[in-house]
């Protein structure tokens, strides 16, 4: 599959996180219809929440319309910006004019019927699309509200790491780091492993998305209304990966079990707001912490534009390493 993509389009392109194409992939994962599991025993500790959904009546007709061969795409509209939340998300949703709602649905029915009589009628009723936000509602507050500033954290890591790349080293090398199967040829982004006749498009830019649910591959969609879109893997170990918990026991008692923490969760750079949200700690918290860790030697900070990144160095990665050592 090839991507062309002119100067013009190249310019507009831009990153964006999709709070409800996360929902979707985490409800994916618990389904067994995914093979991207970020973290098996992160989605084994949501499973009892799964199984009390499956029960609910919204729920159930959500999961009708997943695993067949085509997604009704009013569920997961497509996001705009690293903004996006998921209020957002879903007044989208709930704006889904209800003749596009049925013809989705339809050929959702017509890839992957449904037996069960009461979802079909739900289905073909005129309240399908509030009984759809609602079920999302309820789902992301069961399974995905409570890790959401964690992960959305770790997105934010991954997009500033690539927008310094972009001022450092250009548009080739940054596409070409988002997966080993994507590059950058002659004009165009070239995946390897897809439908090697496909060329797409992109007259709206290319809309770049971050998502630990498509891992270890990644997903491309031109389908309107979203603009051709990449979503690549990112995330998946700083947002899913435990903590080494108990085996940096040691490191707290040295410094103090924050700054261990700080420590330890900076294997990626990251700015002191993205570090707080992750790890549920004011800014100003943060920022003294990594004063401090930076006069030992154990940090170092550069700047990506606006925003400075604070990274471990040699001595801080030893030392993190060796703690974490069972």
């Amino acid at each position: 599959m090839r991507i062309e993509l002119s100067s013009e389009e190249l310019a507009t392109s831009r990153f964006a996180v999709s709070p409800l194409f996360e929902l979707m992939g985490v409800l994916r994962v618990l389904s067994g219809r995914s093979r991207g599991y970020p973290a098996q025993t992160w989605v084994r500790r949501l499973s009892p929440a799964y199984d009390e959904l499956r029960q609910h009546a919204g729920c159930a007709v959500l999961l009708a319309l997943q695993g067949g061969t085509y997604h009704a795409g009013f569920i997961t509209p497509p996001p705009h910006s690293m903004a996006q939340t998921f209020a957002d998300d879903l007044a989208a949703v709930r704006a889904t004019p209800l003749a596009l709602a049925r013809e989705e649905i339809r050929a959702c029915l017509e890839a992957r019927p449904v037996t069960d009589a009461g979802i079909r009628a739900t289905l073909a009723g005129a309240e399908i699309v509030e009984v759809i936000a609602d079920a999302l509602a309820h789902a992301w507050d069961r399974l995905l509200a409570p890790h959401w500033p964690r992960i959305r954290s770790a997105y934010e890591r991954d997009v500033t790491a690539h927008a310094a790349m972009l001022g450092r080293a250009g548009w080739a090398k940054t596409l070409g780091d988002l997966h080993p199967r994507i590059r950058w040829r002659a004009g165009g982004l070239e995946l390897a492993r897809c439908a090697p006749d496909d060329r797409l498009t992109a007259p709206r830019g290319l809309l770049l998305v971050p998502s630990a649910f498509v891992w270890p591959g990644f997903a491309v969609y031109a389908d309107e209304p979203w603009p051709c879109t990449l979503v690549y893997p990112a995330g998946h170990r700083s947002a899913f990966e435990p903590s080494t918990g108990d085996r940096l026991s040691a490191l707290a008692r040295l410094m103090g079990r924050t700054r261990a923490r700080l420590l330890d969760e900076l294997r990626e750079p990251a700015t002191t707001s993205q570090l707080a949200a992750g790890l549920r700690l004011s800014v100003g918290t943060v920022g003294d912490h990594l004063a401090v860790l930076r006069e030992a030697g154990l940090l170092d900070r550069s700047r990506a534009g606006y925003r400075v990144l604070y990274r471990r160095t040699p001595l801080g990665d030893s030392l993190v390493d060796e703690a974490a050592t069972p």
